[in-house]
């Protein structure tokens, strides 16, 4: 009998190609995609959760899985309050962990970010590391963080400082080698990649990739 994944931020940037992975995989039998409204997507193994996320407990029940995948995240031109970023990238990924895991979900995987670090004086890496330090208290018998550098990938939608990044990135990925290979961009497909394919091994602890090594993972 195959496994059944529970995915949150199916509808991102990563989350779509790693959901498209999932449902088209002999390892997974169910997927789980947790919404604010149902994505136009269907499969036979696919069934959409509509949630309120600030009532999570209220679909604890439904919540069941084998593996959990957390794609979540937000920027700020999407969310300027950052209390409410706050939520997306660290709340609703933690109650979710926990839900899970009382559940009996034994893994978890979560997109994290370079630089992630709770002491950090840059809102988006402090709020990224406190995710990863609250994430490693949920006792799973494995969890999982990646943290990808500047994704490459087609956004839904257009955000020029990124897509100028990201012509750049392709100009200067070659040449950084050596220890500055992490900071090299990645294609959203790689990361998507990479947390497929650890979620088909069977590891215990908590494991913590680069954007390098994610990279290797992925390819």
């Amino acid at each position: 009998m195959g496994k059944k994944a529970i995915l949150l931020g199916a509808s991102g940037l990563i989350g779509t190609h790693l959901l498209s992975l999932l449902l088209n995989s002999s390892t997974y039998d169910q997927v789980l995609i947790l919404v604010r409204k149902e994505l136009d997507v269907q499969h036979p193994k696919l069934r959409q959760l509509v949630v309120d996320f600030e009532l999570l407990n209220q679909y604890a029940h439904e919540i069941k899985g084998d593996v959990v995948f957390c794609c979540l995240g937000t920027t700020k031109s999407k969310t300027p309050d950052p209390a409410q970023y706050r939520k997306i990238d660290l709340q609703y990924p933690l109650d979710v962990a926990w839900i899970a895991q009382s559940n009996g979900a034994a893994q978890y995987h979560l997109v994290s970010a370079l630089g992630a670090n709770r002491n950090s004086s840059i809102f988006y890496s402090k709020l990224k590391g406190e995710a990863e330090h609250e994430l490693k208290a949920v006792p799973f018998k494995a969890i999982h963080i990646y943290q990808p550098s500047l994704l490459d990938g087609d956004r839904k939608e257009s955000r020029f400082g990124e897509r100028t990044m990201i012509r750049v990135m392709h100009v200067l990925n070659p040449l950084l080698i050596g220890p500055l290979k992490k900071y090299r961009s990645i294609k959203v497909s790689k990361v998507a990649m990479a947390m497929f394919r650890k979620s088909t091994e069977e590891h215990k602890g908590i494991y913590t990739y680069t954007s390098e090594q994610i990279e290797t993972i992925g390819s």
